[in-house]
């Protein structure tokens, strides 16, 4: 599932890939607390790197479906 974070005054945007098996609503979860108590936010990617965000700093947050198979190629949608 990717997960697409806009941060504060920058105009890229963090992209996570994170592993299939995590529970999307946990991830929701964490984003929640997060911005709301303006703690960190800590993402584990698919291999394994963690990703540390200040919550107070988080723009936007956008969580796509759980990724079934990436296209590469002139056959990507």
């Amino acid at each position: 599932m990717d997960v697409r974070i806009g941060i504060v005054q920058t105009v890229k945007e963090l992209e996570v890939e994170v592993a299939d098996d995590v529970d999307r609503d946990a991830v929701i979860a964490d984003i929640e607390a997060a911005l709301s108590s303006e703690s960190v936010l800590w993402l584990t990617d698919r291999k394994g790197r963690r990703v540390c965000i200040p919550g107070a700093k988080i723009a936007y947050v956008e969580v796509g479906a759980p990724v079934s198979g990436r296209s590469v190629g002139f056959g990507a949608p």
